[in-house]
């Protein structure tokens, strides 16, 4: 049996299944990831300041011109679901129970038609007012004409709701994530390197039967894994599923 097919047999034979996501998910739609060489960490060097350092709180706070300037150049594409999007939604509609653990904030699981996703770092569909808490679209920021957004009632400058470096996550995203995969058969981990705490460390609350690492490089993690991919996740997805 190759491993593709045993891939596609812990599909078959999981009811509860769990994928653990990182930013490899969504590069095949395009979107940069942000450690690799080419990622948003190593290549954008034109804002006079570290991404991290931009996406951090703080610079929300000090100086939201160039935050805004740099999450519009690289969170407002207009990109679609790939493959490995379409797959999980086919597997839910398949009648598996399939929950979305992601690092992601593009919203692309739920465009594909996945409905459990749990989103640790929250996304980039929505912002609200710091001043009153209402809630906008991501509409209206592609509207405004004013790099930075503020509340057409109050005044208020507008915050994307994701988490920000020195910012805590939502701990009712946690509690769902950790549920999920406490009570999952099958994990399946995509596109990640299992780097970025404390969401990473997640993955050790799994008791189920199997874990399958797809990424196309090595990891710390795959000694755990029971098949190790390392390969690009949709390729791997589409082949699994024409085995279903």
């Amino acid at each position: 049996m190759t491993d593709i097919q045993r891939f596609a047999e812990m599909i078959k034979i999981s009811e509860r299944i769990v994928f653990f996501g990182g930013a490899g998910v969504s590069t095949e739609s395009g979107l940069k990831d942000y450690r690799s060489a080419d990622g948003i960490y190593r290549t954008a060097t034109e804002y006079g300041m570290p991404p991290e350092q931009i996406l951090h709180v703080r610079c929300f706070e000090k100086n939201p011109e160039l935050f805004y300037r740099f999450y519009r150049d690289f969170f407002m594409t207009e990109v679609l679901p790939n493959a490995t999007h379409n797959a999980l939604a086919a597997l839910e509609k398949m009648g598996k129970r399939v929950t979305i653990v992601t690092q992601n904030i593009d919203g692309l699981h739920q465009k594909a038609g996945s409905s459990d996703v749990c989103e640790l770092h929250g996304t980039t569909s929505r912002l609200y007012c710091v001043g009153c808490g209402k809630e906008y679209t991501s509409d209206y920021l592609k509207q405004e004409s004013e790099n930075v957004p503020h509340c057409c009632e109050c005044g208020s400058i507008l915050k994307p709701k994701v988490t920000l470096y020195g910012e805590m996550l939502d701990e009712g995203v946690v509690s769902r994530s950790i549920a999920a995969i406490a009570s999952a058969e099958l994990m399946i981990i995509g596109g990640t390197s299992l780097a970025v705490q404390p969401a990473a460390s997640f993955v050790r609350y799994f008791r189920g039967s199997n874990v399958v690492m797809i990424n196309k490089e090595e990891t710390d993690y795959d000694s755990n894994a029971d098949l190790v991919f390392h390969e690009g996740l949709g390729k791997i997805f589409t082949q699994a599923l024409e085995l279903l």
